[in-house]
């Protein structure tokens, strides 16, 4: 799914026109975007969370040469579904009984 579906799901749910719905999905992405890049988590009840995490310096290998190299620190997203959207992917019901 891109951006486009996205815009077009908002406009046809919803019933913003177009340019509604796409400032819409482009302030909640912004807003996401700008959480992560102060290190802060985001927590989505029913859906997920989102999390930046500091990866240390680690020892690697250039698969062509074969020769160590080391593998700079740096920040990663990292998201971890919540047991709703895990269930609903997999078509099980929760234990409240019903779908998403």
């Amino acid at each position: 799914m891109t951006k486009a579906d996205l815009v077009d799901k908002i406009h046809a749910v919803v019933g913003y026109s177009i340019k509604e719905s796409v400032d819409i999905l482009e302030t909640v992405l912004s807003l996401m975007k700008d959480t992560l890049e102060k290190g802060e988590k985001i927590k989505i009840a029913g859906f997920g969370n989102f999390e930046i995490r500091q990866k240390a310096d680690r020892r690697g290998r250039n698969p062509q040469t074969g020769e160590a190299i080391t593998i700079t620190s740096r920040r990663v997203l990292t998201f971890k579904p919540s047991t709703v959207l895990k269930q609903a992917i997999n078509k099980e019901r929760p234990s409240g009984g019903t779908l998403l």
